[in-house]
């Protein structure tokens, strides 16, 4: 018997997930995805794996440039999870610095930048395998999701003040560096 997509949704929501948003630039253009389909692969190389939809915007630009980033969203950015997952939010303004030209999201409780080793097609999305060259976390409450919702965790209090450098600057707090503008993957 055939397993129907809402089923499987349904049933694999079951699954606690971390939240994160999946970024690329490429040709000037920078989109952005929230993604809870990403993992930790291996510590020795270091390789995460992320899954992006085939139709998805974002999908050309890992392709064109070889590389993603990965911002791993704390407990108070449920407004960028939805923004980056196609549902609007008036108002919300995204702060995001670069890092070696990827956009990485200000607030979050991890960073990391990655070149593409490997591309899997796997049904209606493509599976990216990245080396991690770069990354940055700090102590905070995580965004987590489940049955379709988001929670926050227990854990140190956030300090939204520490921010990484990139590109030798402080991340700016809203909108971001002069000229660029990060697109929701979804319409």
């Amino acid at each position: 018997m055939p397993i129907a997509p809402r089923e499987l949704r349904n049933c694999l929501g079951r699954f606690a997930t971390g939240v994160t948003v999946v970024t690329a630039s490429h040709d000037q253009r920078e989109h952005g995805m929230t993604a809870n389909a990403f993992t930790s692969v291996s510590l020795d190389p270091p390789l995460v794996l992320v899954a992006v939809r085939n139709e998805g915007r974002i999908k050309p630009l890992i392709e064109g440039s070889g590389r993603f980033a990965v911002s791993v969203l704390a407990e108070d950015q449920e407004p960028i999870a939805l923004h980056f997952s196609g549902r609007a939010q008036p108002g919300l303004e995204v702060g995001f610095g670069l890092k070696e030209g990827l956009p990485v999201l200000t607030g979050a409780v991890a960073h990391l930048t990655c070149v593409v080793q490997q591309a899997l097609p796997a049904g209606d999305h493509t599976l990216y395998l990245g080396l991690v060259d770069w990354l940055w976390y700090r102590e905070g409450r995580p965004l987590t999701f489940f049955a379709g919702r988001f929670f926050g965790l227990e854990g140190a209090p956030l300090d939204p003040t520490e921010l990484p450098e990139l590109e030798g600057v402080s991340a700016p707090r809203l909108g971001g560096p002069p000229g660029h503008t990060l697109v929701a993957d979804y319409p």
